[in-house]
């Protein structure tokens, strides 16, 4: 992607990726990425935000060379995944004295991930100012978004933050700014689910502190720049925030079609109830739009068979992720069969340590499931209910 002008002097230089579908090996991208960097040229001084993922290098170089750039002064390092670092040692080479700027423990972790030398690294502090000249750079330490080295460079005379990883979104587009809210609100709200709920706590408190400058522009890592912004802040607040929804999120793994029979039995019920339910079958499932179904879900229930002693295993990956990304889910619960017996629903309730939730009376049962055990479900339905009339979450 050719350079952009945001403001005089002030360029966004990255590099979009349309065909990447797996992120760290980990996260679903089906719109592609970008790996975002940001050149500011002062009277006096040239600074570029971040670098690109290692295999896009060339094309980060190809940027700067369009613009003419013969000498970078400093690097400033947000963020030290290889995403965004990755390319910091190429850069190292080709710009000769170039300074990281960066804070201690990030400078920390570029020595240990790419064997940077300390006497490339400026170290700052929290509200440490750097001058260009005609414009200032001003580091806020911003710990757990979602490392514990993340920090955020607000441009002061332009009013640009530059946010790293906080509110980027994995979304492709040739537009430099946002070009359709709904879908980057999709996309960035997915991309909080999958790596930041877990810091929900800390990323509260980052978004109150930066309640207090003025912010024209927000330029993330990942994903267009929100022209904006009040877009994206409101969103975080929303996310962030302690409510949830009328909504039960439903995966589920069915073998020989009893724990299915189950699922759609609850469903109906919870519908006929006012309950909105998500079910995703986990055995087609992507696990992006799990997590962002997570994100405000009141509650949560598990449909899981038991193989030989135990929850199916893409029940387990499933459980595990939910109980690493920490949504605010208030009630959880497991439905589902077994055949000669096990310890499914035992596992499950421990595999969900991490979430303070209310456990529900499960309904877990031998075989296909009875009259008695279809009726077990609509209890269990009048339950969810009735917790989320006294949440104040279903419509009147």
């Amino acid at each position: 992607m050719t350079p952009r002008e945001m403001a005089p002097g002030v360029f966004s230089v990255g590099v979009v990726d349309w065909d990447r579908r797996i992120f760290d090996e980990l996260v679903p991208t089906p719109h592609g990425t970008s790996y975002n960097s940001y050149l500011i040229r002062g009277s006096e001084k040239t600074a570029l935000i971040d670098t690109v993922d290692p295999a896009t290098f060339a094309d980060l170089t190809a940027n700067l060379e369009r613009l003419g750039v013969e000498k970078i002064d400093y690097i400033i390092v947000n963020h030290a995944e290889q995403d965004h670092s990755g390319s910091i040692p190429a850069m190292l080479d080709r710009f000769e004295g170039v300074k990281l700027v960066t804070d201690q423990k990030c400078r920390d972790l570029l020595i240990d991930l790419l064997r940077i030398t300390e006497d490339r690294v400026v170290v700052i502090g929290d509200g440490d100012t750097l001058t260009l000249g005609d414009r200032t750079l001003e580091f806020i330490i911003a710990p757990w978004v979602h490392w514990p080295e993340t920090m955020l460079t607000y441009l002061r005379e332009d009013r640009i933050l530059f946010s790293c990883d906080l509110f980027g979104s994995h979304y492709a587009t040739s537009s430099l700014y946002v070009p359709d809210e709904g879908a980057i609100y999709e996309s960035a709200k997915r991309y909080y689910a999958e790596i930041m709920m877990p810091f929900r706590a800390s990323i509260k408190g980052h978004l109150e502190k930066l309640a207090t400058r003025e912010i024209a522009l927000i330029a993330p890592s990942h994903g267009p720049v929100y022209d904006r912004p009040a877009f994206i802040m409101d969103a975080y607040r929303d996310w962030t925030g302690d409510g949830v929804r009328n909504v039960v999120v439903l995966p589920y793994v069915s073998m020989h079609g009893s724990t299915r029979a189950m699922v759609d039995h609850l469903i109906a019920a919870l519908v006929q109830r006012g309950v909105m339910v998500q079910p995703f079958n986990l055995t087609k499932t992507d696990t992006g739009d799990l997590a962002k179904a997570l994100v405000d879900a009141a509650t949560v229930v598990i449909g899981a068979p038991t193989v030989i002693f135990g929850p199916h295993p893409q029940v387990v990956s499933a459980v595990y992720l939910a109980n690493l990304l920490r949504p605010k889910t208030r009630y959880a619960t497991v439905i589902g069969s077994y055949g000669w017996g096990g310890k499914t629903v035992d596992t499950i309730k421990d595999m969900l340590g991490r979430l303070r939730v209310e456990f529900l009376e499960p309904v877990y049962v031998q075989g296909y499931p009875k009259e008695g055990d279809f009726a077990a479900l609509d209890r269990l339905a009048d339950e969810i209910k009735k917790r989320h009339e006294e949440a104040g979450i279903i419509p009147a």
